[in-house]
């Protein structure tokens, strides 16, 4: 994958010379139209979340088999053990070691394959032992990571898997700090990985070991390079056939090559490229139509005169084309699409980081209700869940590292950065959802020689292995326009929080938008964060800017934020795209504001996802093509003045309203904001109903808010 395969790939080795042949790989052909395909699956994978013992204690000999862990919790993985100490945000905050151990016997139809035991994600570092057998050391607490365990774990018998985990604090180790909690625990599944000893390589970055790299892309054709990483963990030299297949939904073969016999010594590697082309694509195309064809790829032991199939790796496909343009923004497939959405981050009230796959797909579904295009996952690395979730429903993501806040100037911290970066792209470069990579944000030393060393050293690690797709950096919303920006990376985003932490909502944003495109006309501009903070249970009709740090932080002045920050971005197409932070409300252990302690209320649903804010509907609104009615200020049931105002978020032509019965009147509206001022309130109930007609359908909202 590093570099840009060619499209035809003399076949080497690695780690064991040239092969025996260097014949080049044969040309692509196009398939009939008429086969099928369904992939064979020789691999097997074992999930071992269940039955782990665990305790928060550094505790001596704990990896030995013998050693007594029934004092410990039983636990199942994902697990955090912040989420188990009942921690929301700051209470019970605990950053040191914990312990996980498990007995497991591997079934006996194992016996002589190739044995890996997976982690999806340990916070933050983790060391591993199989039966007193140390296996390693894993620093970086998102992404996965794989140990080889043949001929360590027997098959047949009982086993004995032990992990320590720390996420104290390690300067060696982006992130040092970041406006988040930092839970600890193995927090995404475990696996057991079983394959031939004839394989797609395993421990490439823990990616996949197929990489397909598409060009060319059209309405018309596509074209699509396949490098598959090959290895011989067998004790005799192979004779090998690779041959790739794109299959469409349906299992009809679009494309498919196949090299000639290569021989393939012990103990060695080879790279080998594929080119096919496709006709008439149907391409991935966003929410519209977020198409994927299946890209398998098989590998044939031939020695002998033989055909057993060794190994199969299959990854989803999806043909698309962008580019970023500075006058006219985000385009896809040759079409402008305005990118709009938000930042997530994988954390909720009760579980911490320890989200189950339902957990993943119920964030999405609200994503989808929303109507957002696009999701800065920040500010790290995230469950491949998210990935698989944005690459079926149309997403376009904005993925990185978590270099946040401040950089160490140390070997140690290069490297475990550089590091998670080539974790990051090797693990999810066939996402077609994934546009953009993220090499940092608001790194605070914008002037230093070494945080630019290192911003300048990822952007070439972005160039070199993946050069199709665009790198990106978000700027402090405090730091000079031209901080970084520009300086590394392709296109730039920037937190800017007017209206928040410093300066007015209201028009100061697209100001500054104008004089910087204006300044710099070829810069390619986006928003990589604004917010406000809301807590549903605080209301005043039309807030003054709240302190950020302090206890009050009513809903409405959110609402207010929000619609003064949307018109402003939607009127200027030149900005490529826009991420509101946050969706949701999380953990931050440095917080005490807005009336709770240790979390981040900017979220436009709660921690819980139990309830969406008002500033919710407003995107909804404006952005999903679902009728919206909404009647804002609905929490807000008690008052204690009889005017006030009601006001209406829906994507109608017209609206009407009744107080009690008696009609308000109907509104009409250009904004999606409907209004109606100085209404009066009787003491007691008043019942509040608004009507309006969307698609033919007549939708109803109803409120109930009371005067004492």
């Amino acid at each position: 994958m590093t570099g840009s395969p060619t499209r035809r790939q003399v076949l080497r080795g690695t780690a064991g010379g040239v092969l025996a042949s260097s014949a080049v790989i044969s040309q692509s052909h196009a398939a009939s139209a008429a086969a099928t395909y369904t992939a064979p699956n020789p691999r097997v994978r074992i999930d071992l979340n269940a039955g782990w013992r665990f305790t928060r204690t550094d505790v001596a000999g704990a990896e030995q088999p013998g050693f007594d862990d029934s004092g410990w919790t039983s636990v199942n993985t994902p697990h955090t053990w912040n989420a188990v100490d009942g921690a929301d945000g700051g209470n019970n905050y605990y950053r040191g070691v914990g312990w996980y151990r498990r007995h497991y016997t591997v079934p006996s139809e194992l016996a002589g394959k190739r044995l890996y035991l997976q982690f999806a994600g340990v916070n933050q570092v983790a060391d591993v032992w199989g039966n007193g057998t140390y296996l390693g050391q894993h620093k970086g607490g998102y992404s996965r990571f794989r140990f080889s365990v043949t001929g360590v774990l027997v098959t047949g018998g009982d086993n004995v898997i032990a992990v320590k985990v720390t996420n104290a604090r390690d300067t060696g180790i982006a992130p040092v700090s970041a406006d988040y909690t930092f839970e600890g625990g193995i927090y995404r599944n475990v696996s057991l990985l079983a394959v031939d000893n004839l394989h797609v390589r395993m421990e490439d970055y823990a990616g996949p070991g197929v990489y397909l790299r598409q060009s060319d892309v059209t309405a018309t054709s596509a074209t699509v390079t396949v490098t598959t990483k090959l290895w011989n963990d067998a004790n005799s030299t192979r004779s090998v056939v690779v041959r790739s297949v794109i299959a469409d939904k349906s299992g009809n073969i679009v494309a498919e090559a196949a090299t000639t016999a290569q021989t393939l010594a012990a103990a060695t590697g080879a790279q080998i490229g594929q080119t096919v082309g496709i006709d008439r694509p149907r391409l991935w195309n966003g929410l519209a139509d977020p198409y994927l064809y299946t890209a398998s790829v098989e590998i044939h032991d031939v020695t002998g005169g033989t055909d057993r199939i060794a190994d199969v790796v299959t990854e989803r496909l999806g043909l698309r084309s962008f580019a970023v343009h500075p006058d006219t923004g985000f385009h896809l497939n040759g079409g402008h699409l305005h990118l709009h959405g938000v930042n997530l981050h994988h954390e909720r009230a009760g579980k911490g980081w320890a989200m189950s796959d339902a957990d993943h797909v119920q964030d999405f579904d609200l994503l989808r209700e929303l109507g957002a295009n696009a999701v800065r996952m920040a500010h790290y690395q995230h469950d491949q869940k998210d990935y698989e979730l944005a690459d079926e429903r149309g997403l376009i993501l904005w993925a990185e590292i978590p270099l946040v806040n401040s950089v160490t100037d140390s070997t140690a911290f290069t490297a475990s950065t550089q590091n998670q970066l080539r974790e990051l792209i090797r693990q999810n470069y066939n996402h077609p959802s994934i546009v953009f990579w993220g090499i940092g944000n608001e790194l605070t030393d914008y002037n230093g020689t070494a945080t630019n060393t290192l911003l300048a050293s990822l952007a070439d690690i972005i160039e070199s292995e993946d050069p199709d797709r665009l790198s990106t950096y978000a700027v402090r919303s405090e730091d000079p326009d031209n901080a970084q920006a520009g300086l590394h990376t392709r296109v730039t985003g920037f937190n800017k929080y007017l209206g928040w932490y410093y300066g007015s909502k209201d028009g100061e944003l697209g100001a500054w938008a104008d004089a910087l495109h204006s300044n710099s006309p070829s810069r390619r501009i986006g928003i990589s964060e604004y917010g406000a903070g809301a807590n549903t249970a605080q209301h005043a009709l039309n807030p003054p800017k709240p302190e950020p740090g302090g206890s009050w932080h009513p809903e409405e002045y959110q609402s207010l934020y929000h619609e003064a920050y949307w018109k402003q971005l939607a009127a200027r197409p030149y900005i490529w795209g826009t991420f509101f932070w946050a969706m949701f409300d999380f953990a931050s252990d440095g917080r005490n504001e807005g009336g709770r302690a240790g979390i981040n209320d900017k979220g436009l649903v709660t921690h819980d996802r139990q309830i969406r804010k008002d500033a919710f509907y407003w995107y909804k609104a404006n952005w999903a093509t679902t009728p919206t009615l909404y009647i804002t200020s609905r929490r807000w049931t008690q008052r204690t003045d009889a005017v006030t105002e009601l006001k209406v978020y829906s994507n109608a032509d017209t609206v009407t309203a009744t107080l009690n019965g008696p009609p308000l009147g109907s509104r009409s509206s250009g904004d999606r904001i409907f209004r109606w001022a100085d209404i009066t309130l009787r003491p007691g109930q008043n019942t509040v109903t608004v009507t309006a007609t969307i698609d033919g359908a007549t939708y109803t909202d109803r409120v109930v808010w009371t005067l004492a």
